[in-house]
């Protein structure tokens, strides 16, 4: 199992499962369950914000929902399963990351008209419903998810919350003298391998590039290394940030695994 590697998935309680949840949803739980790290839970606020004069219907899907995962398959003692509802924490991120995101971000999630259009018998001028996407990037968030399966609808959910965890650390992971400092470090480079930096960091901030940010951390150890050997790991940054190889930092160790 890759413990390195969490998965995050969550399934509304709003009535009796299907087949379509099986296939579409367990069958996949079940393979991931012995290959990750899993957490599985019941959405019953992501219910809320369609269901909300229905919420009924919620308290009683719940457990049951809950019993057919594990007739089809899914294993407590392979995976985490919990009630989002009973981690008041999602509640308290949400309500952090809503006072940083602007109104047009969410605005323009792809889901947000289509849904509308779609359950166009349900009144969804609410905001529950507009943060629908924001609730979702506080669930990934919280638990560190490096792997999140959903459907072709809220992929933009997703890059929602990368560019919502970006804007966060912006305003509240620095220094108040954190420029000055990084730009002063990144000139001590030299100007070859301050080059490769600011090219891997930008490739990080505009796609999340992780073997960017990699090969960034490993040219920032190149200033307190031995002479000779910040040579040779600034050869190695130029293949890292070519794609012809992979790196793996931890503290002051690191190697090399090409591809």
């Amino acid at each position: 199992m890759n413990t390195q590697s969490r998965v995050l998935s969550g399934m509304r309680p709003t009535g009796r499962l299907h087949l379509g949840h099986y296939h579409g949803v367990l069958k996949n739980w079940i393979e991931l369950q012995h290959e990750f790290d899993c957490y599985f839970f019941v959405a019953d606020w992501h219910a809320l914000t369609t269901h909300y004069e229905d919420s009924h219907v919620i308290a009683d899907s719940v457990w049951d929902m809950v019993i057919d995962w594990l007739a089809s398959g899914v294993n407590p003692g392979s995976a985490q399963l919990f009630i989002q509802s009973h981690v008041p924490e999602h509640a308290e991120l949400h309500l952090l990351l809503s006072m940083v995101t602007p109104l047009g971000w969410l605005e323009r999630v792809p889901s947000y008209k289509d849904q509308q259009d779609k359950l166009r018998e349900r009144d969804l001028a609410t905001y529950g419903f507009l943060g629908y996407p924001l609730l979702q990037s506080a669930d990934i968030l919280i638990y560190n998810a490096d792997k999140v399966p959903v459907g072709e609808d809220q992929v933009a959910h997703v890059e929602l919350t990368r560019e919502v965890a970006r804007r966060f650390n912006h305003l509240y992971g620095r220094e108040p003298d954190f420029e000055e400092r990084a730009d002063e470090a990144i000139r001590k480079m030299g100007k070859k391998n301050a080059k490769i930096y600011r090219k891997l960091r930008r490739r990080y901030q505009e796609k999340g590039d992780q073997e960017a940010l990699e090969a960034a951390q490993l040219l920032s150890f190149v200033d307190s290394l031995p002479s000779g050997l910040d040579t040779w790991v600034g050869e190695a940054g130029k293949m890292l940030s070519g794609g012809q190889a992979k790196c793996h930092t931890d503290d002051h160790f690191f190697c090399f695994r090409y591809v």
